[in-house]
């Protein structure tokens, strides 16, 4: 897998992510660790991301 494709991967599983978030932000009685651990799942492609754009 070359690093353009990976990248693009990264980004849309972000971006699944970033959508995912955002929903269980409005979901009243959402658990907060999952939420917590969604974001931090968010983070780590994102750095990732950044890295390999470096």
């Amino acid at each position: 897998m070359s690093v353009s494709s990976h990248l693009e991967e990264l980004k849309k599983k972000h971006d699944h992510l970033k959508t995912e978030v955002a929903e269980a932000q409005r979901s009243p009685g959402y658990d907060e660790l999952a939420l917590v651990e969604l974001k931090k799942q968010k983070l780590r492609i994102k750095e990732e991301i950044h890295r390999l754009s470096s």
